[in-house]
């Protein structure tokens, strides 16, 4: 199988626009979870949506991680497919997920996670809107500041994509 740069979106705009397009109303929609594995960094790849809900394959870098947030218009669920994450609350609740566990954030929980070990950490996310005609990609501080998902404030850090695919090359058809 001859494999393809995935489409990564860059900034919560490429998210938006990328889930929107793949909104089929009354029909099924089929996905394959690949990804090109980050040495730096993290990706996140759409999958598919509907209006109400969406699926993203999350990428992080061995030792990657993300910053304390919340998401005030979004109920949505982590389950992690490669790697181990540990989960941290705001008030130093801490739990480690790993291959086939997972985790559900109703909105307005604050969290913030890291890959553990030296495996690239893959996750698939499923998005489910709270509130109607509201943002439901909007992501908070703890002190109630809006945050973006691609900031240095959320760790983020250039991206830099290795050899590597989940899965790997043998359970690929």
């Amino acid at each position: 199988m001859q494999e393809t740069q995935p489409t990564f979106a860059k900034t919560p705009k490429d998210m938006e626009i990328a889930l929107a397009q793949q909104i089929r109303q009354g029909q099924p929609t089929f996905f394959h979870m690949q990804a090109q594995l980050p040495s730096q960094g993290r990706t996140d790849t759409p999958m598919a949506a509907t209006d109400k809900m969406w699926v993203v394959l999350k990428t992080y870098a061995a030792c990657g991680e993300n910053e304390l947030h919340a998401h005030p218009n979004e109920d949505h669920t982590f389950v992690v497919l490669q790697g181990q994450a540990l989960f941290y609350g705001p008030n130093g609740e801490e739990r480690t997920i790993g291959l086939h566990e997972g985790v559900l954030l109703p909105r307005g929980t604050f969290y913030w996670f890291r890959a553990l070990g030296e495996e690239p950490l893959v996750m698939i996310r499923i998005g489910s809107a709270t509130a109607e005609g509201a943002d439901r990609f909007a992501r908070v501080s703890i002190d109630g500041r809006p945050m973006e998902g691609n900031s240095v404030e959320n760790k983020e850090v250039e991206l830099k994509l290795s050899n590597r695919w989940f899965p790997e090359a043998s359970s690929r058809a």
